[in-house]
């Protein structure tokens, strides 16, 4: 939508074509747990975020960043704020329905007609594409072939299938030699075995402000959901790349919780050293370091001899709770996924090798980034990039 918007900002006549009944299916979704459309972290770390294509997200950053995004929503109207996370929300009195609303009203201001449930078939020669005209709801209907001066594929990625995106396009692709990484789920919940009495007994439950690694990696701070499959949160989201390697390469794939990341190891020892007198080992934990419930049921599950430990190893499992993982989320239940067509297939511009005039944008492309606005982010970023690129090439065909 926004490569649509930009390209005919730039004065070229655009088609946009959605398979679902309405367009924008996903961002709706996304704006449900909070509407966190990018975040005002600065620019080496904001790209960072995206592992080991940080240095080309770093040109794309550059070209539309989030300082963009904020500009870009309050031309339509969409006041936004920075959060006391750097997180970048609109303010209160703006749903996604409204940001969605005003962006639509703006692409058919600049004369973008938009066709819903009309679905991509696949590409007809070596500039055309074949599509379904579905609008009479029956999933079948005229099929026909445009032949566009240039194409914007953005698909979306695996996750949310309800929403459209449900990795259909792969085969299409691949029929003409485009190299495409099999879909993993991101950002998503862990799965840890738990006893059928832990899972009753706590079920799902909060544990906030702590510190969360992977085996011997470094700790990523947040809120952690115990849920009955395992976990869920920010915390572990940003930790999935690591978990999904571990458990990719054959080894163990263990969580290790923090419980209080905030009390230096020398202070935690001796809060642990006070005589506990007749107290449980709940009021005990209660009463010392202000561990309610659920902590002590996690921790008898993990460490049935947690109660009687000696000071100096209760200290050492309360600062690295293990948590083996077992595996993770379904990839429709993630939040958003990696794998996609690889970045050697396309160009710097996003144009695929083997069909020039065809770019790619979104999560079609092989990359991840944890949540905190960075999704959201990089799939702005790459349309406006590609619609640079597209208006580039055709001026260039003009001359």
């Amino acid at each position: 939508m926004l490569a649509a918007q930009r390209l005919a900002e730039d004065g070229w006549k655009v088609q946009l074509f959605e398979a679902q009944a309405t367009v924008g299916r996903k961002f709706l979704v996304a704006g449900h747990g909070g509407f966190n459309l990018s975040n005002a972290e600065d620019a080496t770390h904001f790209a960072g975020r995206y592992g080991v294509e940080s240095t080309r997200f770093e040109a794309l950053l550059e070209h539309f960043s989030a300082t963009d995004l904020r500009a870009w929503a309050a031309d339509l109207g969409i006041e936004t704020f920075v959060g006391t996370s750097g997180r970048i929300f609109p303010v209160a009195v703006h749903k996604p329905a409204d940001l969605l609303r005003a962006w639509l009203g703006r692409l058919r201001e600049l004369g973008v007609e938009i066709k819903t449930r009309h679905r991509w078939l696949g590409f007809a020669g070596a500039t055309g594409l074949r599509l379904r005209d579905e609008s009479a709801g029956t999933g079948t209907g005229r099929e026909f072939v445009i032949d566009p001066t240039a194409t914007v594929l953005a698909l979306g990625g695996a996750s949310w299938a309800k929403t459209g995106s449900d990795g259909a396009w792969v085969p299409l692709l691949q029929e003409i030699g485009v190299p495409v990484a099999p879909f993993a789920p991101a950002n998503c919940g862990a799965e840890v075995a738990w006893s059928s009495f832990f899972r009753e007994k706590v079920g799902r439950a909060p544990l906030k402000n702590i510190a969360l690694r992977v085996n011997d990696g470094p700790a990523v701070r947040g809120e952690l959901m115990l849920t009955d499959y395992g976990v869920e949160g920010t915390p572990v989201y940003a930790l999935i790349p690591q978990v999904r390697a571990a458990l990719a390469a054959g080894g163990p794939a263990v969580l290790h919780l923090n419980l209080k990341p905030d009390l230096p190891p020398a202070t935690l020892l001796q809060k642990l050293r006070q005589p506990r007198g007749k107290a449980s080992f709940p009021e005990f934990l209660k009463k010392a370091l202000h561990l309610g419930p659920p902590v002590p049921t996690l921790l008898r599950e993990v460490a049935p001899e947690a109660a009687t430990l000696e000071p100096e190893a209760l200290a050492a499992l309360l600062t690295a709770v293990p948590l083996p993982v077992v595996g993770l989320r379904p990839l429709d239940e993630a939040i958003s996924t990696a794998g996609g067509i690889a970045f050697s297939a396309v160009d710097d511009n996003l144009m695929l090798r083997q069909r020039p005039g065809t770019f790619v944008a979104g999560e079609m492309l092989d990359w991840e980034a944890p949540t905190g606005g960075y999704l959201l982010q990089a799939c702005f970023s790459t349309g406006a990039w590609v619609a640079r690129g597209i208006t580039l090439r055709l001026m260039r065909n003009e001359e």
